[in-house]
């Protein structure tokens, strides 16, 4: 079984967060970079389950700059047995699932992997992008997967439940929080990863349909409000009025 993980890096969940070039850019100066945790956590590990089980192969596959390279080896530390980075700087959701079908296309998965989203833009579209790209079925969100052959069990989350369904390979599938339990790479795993081969390729052309017009912070949140628990009317209407929750 052939399987890919798409994995992202992304800031740590305490970073403080800036922006320059008249607010188009991100500013990295300072920041802390992790692997998105839902790429790392259930995807890569959901991967690595399947071929402990069946056999095969797990490549991750990351759309970036040389910086990447600490974050991907990681994904090796864990037990990737390959990984791929393409060399560009991820401009759009767009421009990075047309890199990864590519990829994709040229190398037959079985089954690519991804996170549910990313922990810094929150999008969920790459999943879906890279499906239509590849004129494959597309399971997102899942939080429980069985695979019989060619075929695979997914349970997934839908609004107000779960909902079952069955797609044989190849397919794309988005990692949700229940898919699979967090790997903490251990010294072998790290030491390995040194000597594991990380293949680094030029971008495919893609044109960018969508451009960064500008980033900005959501406004400060405001001091707490304490109120005399003998003036209700006073919390009604700051509830009403401010808090617009009733």
């Amino acid at each position: 079984m052939k399987l890919l993980v798409c994995v992202s890096k992304t800031p740590e969940t305490t970073a403080k967060i800036s922006f320059s070039g008249d607010n188009t850019q991100f500013n990295e100066a300072g920041v802390q970079f992790i692997m998105n945790p839902y790429d790392e956590w259930y995807a890569l590990v959901r991967a690595l389950e399947l071929k402990e089980k069946a056999g095969g192969s797990v490549t991750i596959l990351n759309v970036g700059p040389a910086a990447n390279d600490t974050v991907i080896r990681k994904g090796l530390a864990i037990g990737a047995d390959n990984a791929v980075r393409i060399d560009a700087e991820p401009k759009s959701s767009l421009f990075v699932a047309k890199q990864i079908a590519a990829h994709a296309k040229e190398e037959g998965y079985d089954m690519v992997f991804l996170g549910k989203e990313t922990i810094d833009y929150n999008g969920s579209e790459v999943g879906g992008m890279v499906a239509e790209l590849l004129g494959q079925p597309y399971i997102s969100f899942a939080t429980a997967m069985e695979v019989n052959g060619n075929t695979a069990t997914i349970t997934r989350e839908i609004e107000g439940g779960v909902e079952v369904a069955e797609v044989d390979t190849p397919f794309v599938l988005s990692a949700s929080k229940g898919l699979a339990e967090q790997r903490i790479p251990n010294m072998r795993g790290i030491m390995m990863a040194k000597r594991k081969p990380l293949k680094v390729v030029a971008a495919t052309d893609a044109t960018d349909l969508a451009v960064v017009a500008s980033y900005e912070l959501p406004p400060a949140k405001s001091a707490v409000k304490l109120i005399d628990p003998e003036n209700m009317d006073e919390l009604v209407r700051l509830l009403s009025e401010e808090a617009k929750v009733i």
